[in-house]
């Protein structure tokens, strides 16, 4: 196990209800005029909005709203955010939402506290020293931003979407009422399955040795995952499966899993590509790329597909083949994917393979490898993204 410094200092509010308490949440950490920031009219239609306006009336909370976040949020929306918030004097900014209204929040709260552009601290440029405090009321299960110090953003100018890092990004409050995402779309629901099992992926795929403890945690989370989906599916309104998808998204991404372990986000990083140029869901752009990463990479280094297809998909160990072993456990993967209706080719969601060379192109735009567990370059992804590409 590597060295590592581990901070995780969110608090959360969990279960039936836990929305009323977003007021008092606010005033224990600080805030005392917020910037209420969400998506599109769901929350509305849900009572979501309704519930959390009235948590706010009742710790008589002044706030300032700004909804119009879209999937894979856009760089438009949080320059317009930062000028709000310091127009208004906010200093606390409350998202209502999924991963990407949180994203967006988190690019507000650093932008406001910075001179230059906030994009600066995506482009690798600044590191992120300051921010606005941050509160989540959480609506959908997947990208684990409620709990993480990550926030994604897809600049406008070049549609390349690029993350940032900061541990002043991580939430002082998360609310998660498991309640508020049994009305999601199933196909939704299945998408943000998907992104949470990957995300733990990309910690699970590692070249660091004797990680037992980390290795047990992630594979619980997966296996929590393969159980749940097809309940939740079944029955939309199953709370207690709700549940277990809702903490297990905020465990994939908080980096309990992922801590004194080397990680690799090709195939993340690869994805974004898709999501940024075509507006693909990012799950589903998850089912399609990283299968196809798993397929190139298992026989160059299939150390670590052994024990995903035994502990995580208990496939039978064939001692004399373990790559046989490996290509299963794979397989179990892609099933799975299908059964809980994912996506598993470019026409599926949208993509082109005319357009493979510009996503590949931006992807290496600054850097000549990606990814750890096996580096990749550009033929490599150029391949990957070709598997997956219909003729």
């Amino acid at each position: 196990m590597n060295n590592f410094s581990f901070y995780s200092p969110t608090f959360f509010e969990f279960g039936q209800g836990a929305e009323a308490k977003t007021g008092e949440l606010i005033r224990q950490f600080g805030g005392t005029k917020v910037l209420l920031h969400y998506g599109g009219g769901s929350i509305r239609k849900n009572g979501v909005y309704g519930k959390v306006i009235a948590a706010l009336t009742t710790a008589d909370i002044p706030f300032t709203e700004l909804g119009g976040v879209v999937p894979n949020p856009r760089s438009g929306l949080v320059y317009e955010g930062i000028e709000l918030a310091k127009k208004e004097g906010v200093d606390f900014i409350l998202a209502v939402g999924g991963g990407s209204v949180i994203d967006s929040a988190k690019a507000i709260a650093a932008g406001v506290k910075y001179d230059g552009d906030f994009l600066d601290f995506y482009r690798k440029k600044a590191s992120i020293e300051d921010a606005l405090p941050i509160g989540t009321v959480l609506t959908i299960a997947a990208a684990g931003s409620e709990g993480s110090a990550n926030s994604v953003i897809t600049d406008e100018e070049t549609q390349i979407k690029k993350g940032a890092y900061s541990n002043k990004l991580r939430p002082r409050f998360s609310v998660l009422n498991p309640e508020f995402t049994c009305t999601l779309p199933a196909y939704q629901t299945a998408a943000g399955a998907t992104d949470i099992f990957i995300h733990v992926c990309k910690r699970y795929f590692s070249n660091t040795p004797e990680v037992a403890i980390t290795d047990r945690l992630c594979e619980a989370v997966m296996k929590t995952i393969i159980y749940e989906t097809p309940r939740v599916l079944r029955d939309p309104n199953n709370y207690d499966a709700r549940a277990n998808i809702m903490w297990a998204g905020m465990i994939a991404h908080n980096d309990i899993c992922g801590v004194g372990r080397e990680q690799d986000w090709a195939s993340h990083h690869i994805e974004h590509e898709l999501s940024a140029m075509y507006d693909v869901t990012h799950g589903a752009g998850l089912a399609v790329i990283v299968p196809a990463w798993m397929k190139y990479v298992v026989e160059k280094h299939p150390e670590r597909f052994v024990p995903f297809a035994t502990e995580v998909w208990g496939v039978p160990l064939d001692m004399p083949n373990p790559i046989e072993t490996a290509l299963r456990g794979i397989e179990r993967f892609e099933a799975f994917l299908k059964q809980i209706g994912m996506p598993s080719r470019f026409s599926e969601i949208g993509a082109k393979k005319e357009d493979i060379p510009k996503l590949v192109d931006k992807l290496f735009a600054n850097k000549e490898t990606e990814g750890f567990y096996v580096k990749l370059n550009r033929d490599d992804v150029t391949k990957i993204y070709e598997s997956v590409a219909d003729v």
